[in-house]
């Protein structure tokens, strides 16, 4: 296993440090040293290593989200509420409709299985956005307007509403009754989600002002209970709707509200967790990419891919309609809002397992986002937001 971890580490800076140097995003170098490592190619990752990989990947990204969280301030988020709304299910509710248009002529799969397909593709991941997102924070770019933390705050909740929707999807492929109550119970998740992270964060602060804790512990402790929120998610939505990702960001803002000095403080130390946490997320997502079906999915699914962008780019033009953005910041926010990864990665091989007929096609096309949107996406963030928005 040691020797699987110095490949991870070699690798994936090694490939990622030349991605820079040629001005692509350093995380499509991550994801093409996990192909070469993985099964696919080379095949030297312990299998250990790969037994535990989605684990793996939830951990980096509840890093992230921490990270998140510290950088959001409370009143920019009001600043920002009803377009965050809006842009939490509309450009997802259009994207799938895309899919479902697009999907059964050109990948000749049925109406329910595009409608499977359309809730993977529909989430954004918030591993690549969010970084980007906190790097245009801290440089000033669009704070003004508080578009980067809008960008963020939306791709939060689209997350949560695009499994929501898969998960009924796959229900009802299986002969059940689609539960529309799913969709009732998305806001009882969000608000019981922040509630809990609330209280843990004002929890948290108290007892930073009355211990003397080094903030090495801080992040460890916070760390800690964030893993408690992802990981008794499963156990607690069998009695009331929730959201671990929420509470994590409910926690972290908490924190920056009540405490902003320690806020800060530990927020550098997230920093430098997040370089190894998005090593790991990014390498083992290339572990579980299969050449095969990305081969397969050819161009019919590229198609798809992009056309289903197109219905996406219009529902977030329709949801920043009255939020009081130019077009070119209107433009950003749909730059900002392509990329895909972590959901694609963690979802797109279950309906294969569930029996889905067309279960590969769904995959391969998956597949294919990733390397299709999250290396244009973060691109076009780099290569554009000094044109597009405003530097404070």
């Amino acid at each position: 296993m040691l020797i699987s971890v110095a490949y991870i580490l070699i690798c994936g800076f090694a490939l990622s440090g030349i991605f820079q140097k040629l001005k692509l995003p350093g995380l499509l170098g991550m994801v093409i040293a996990g192909i070469i490592l993985g099964p696919q190619v080379l095949n030297v990752i312990d299998g250990n290593i790969l037994a535990v990989s989605h684990d793996l990947r939830e951990i980096a990204l509840i890093v992230i989200m921490i990270r998140a969280g510290l950088s959001m301030d409370l009143a920019d988020l009001k600043k920002v509420g009803r377009p965050a709304i809006l842009l939490s299910f509309i450009p997802a509710t259009f994207e799938i409709i895309g899919v479902l248009v697009l999907a059964p002529a050109l990948l000749g799969i049925s109406y329910i299985e595009a409608a499977i397909l359309g809730a993977i593709l529909a989430a954004v991941s918030p591993a690549v956005i969010v970084p980007k997102m906190i790097t245009l924070i801290e440089k000033g770019y669009g704070r003004k307007k508080c578009i980067p933390q809008l960008v963020m705050a939306g791709a939060a909740v689209d997350d949560i509403y695009a499994i929501v929707l898969f998960t009924s999807f796959i229900g009802l492929y299986k002969g059940y009754n689609f539960n529309g109550s799913s969709l009732v119970k998305i806001p009882f998740a969000l608000f019981t989600g922040a509630l809990l992270g609330f209280i843990a964060g004002a929890l948290l602060v108290y007892i930073f002002k009355k211990l003397h804790i080094r903030d090495t512990i801080k992040v460890l402790l916070i760390i800690g209970i964030c893993f408690l929120f992802v990981g008794y998610e499963d156990h607690i939505t069998r009695y009331i709707p929730f959201s671990g990702l929420l509470a994590v960001i409910a926690l972290s803002i908490t924190i920056l509200e009540l405490r902003e000095i320690v806020a800060k403080r530990i927020s550098v130390k997230f920093s430098k967790i997040w370089v190894a946490a998005e090593l790991i997320l990014f390498v083992l997502i290339g572990t579980a990419v299969d050449i095969q079906n990305l081969y397969t999915a050819g161009l019919s699914a590229a198609v798809v891919i992009l056309g289903a962008l197109l219905f996406r780019a219009a529902g977030v033009m329709i949801s920043l309609s009255k939020a009081g953005l130019n077009f070119r910041e209107a433009l950003f926010c749909n730059i900002g809002y392509l990329p895909k990864a972590t959901v694609q990665a963690a979802v797109g091989a279950i309906p294969l397992a569930a029996g889905v007929t067309s279960g590969n096609v769904i995959l391969s096309v998956a597949v294919l986002s990733i390397f299709l949107t999250a290396p244009l996406g973060a691109l076009a963030i780099d290569l554009t937001y000094k044109k597009l928005l405003e530097k404070d």
